[in-house]
């Protein structure tokens, strides 16, 4: 399938897929409700996020630009003050909202663990070609680096239907929470590294 680190050129293109990809998306929703401008929001965003994170080298996509997996690598799910005021494009859109959306994502750092581990930011593919394995070739990358490392892995799932996918890839879920001001719900999931995995790999048994 061609899975790459992605390139600044690729972060335009990604960011149109991203926004395709979330535009149905519950949480999405609930951050910009208008559905007329959501796409430019997301486009928007995702721009902001892929730059965000660019500087960890754990952006994967695939040749054909079908999709991507944004990480950041252990102690730095977080950003640091500069990376955060990249965001400030982003209030106008949000500023309807402003109070519930600070809300909910003040709630959501509350709820990362603290415990050392690599976090999948964003998974996204093309709407057009999902289903065809191209999400878990984009996660494999850092999965298998986690296995190697015995590194743990977490995310926030924004659709239960998304659930058996992560489970596949060896996440359970931790908790469901409610965002404020009935808000949708968000599935919070760890990974343990996949030891047999890793064993494989080294030629166990």
């Amino acid at each position: 399938m061609g899975v790459r680190t992605a390139r600044p050129e690729d972060f335009g293109p990604l960011a149109e897929v991203l926004a395709r990809a979330f535009y149905d998306d519950p949480v999405t929703a609930w951050f910009y409700p208008d559905a007329t401008r959501r796409l430019r929001h997301g486009r928007r965003f995702f721009a902001i996020r892929l730059r965000q994170l660019a500087g960890h080298g754990l952006i994967f996509t695939d040749d054909a630009r079908s999709g991507a997996a944004l990480w950041a690598p252990p102690g730095h799910w977080r950003e640091d003050f500069r990376q955060s005021l990249r965001m400030l494009p982003m209030v106008p859109a949000l500023l309807p909202h402003i109070v519930r959306t600070t809300r909910a994502v003040r709630e959501i750092e509350r709820r990362h663990p603290p415990l050392p581990h690599y976090y999948l930011s964003v998974v996204g593919i093309d709407p057009d070609k999902q289903g065809g394995g191209v999400g878990s070739a984009l996660l494999d990358p850092v999965l298998l680096r986690c296995d190697e490392t015995g590194a743990a892995a977490y995310l926030e799932s924004s659709k239960e239907s998304n659930l058996p996918f992560y489970t596949r890839h060896g996440f359970a879920v931790r908790e469901c929470i409610e965002l404020p001001e009935a808000g949708p719900p968000l599935w919070l999931m760890w990974r343990e590294p996949d030891h047999r995995r890793r064993a494989g790999r080294r030629g166990g048994c």
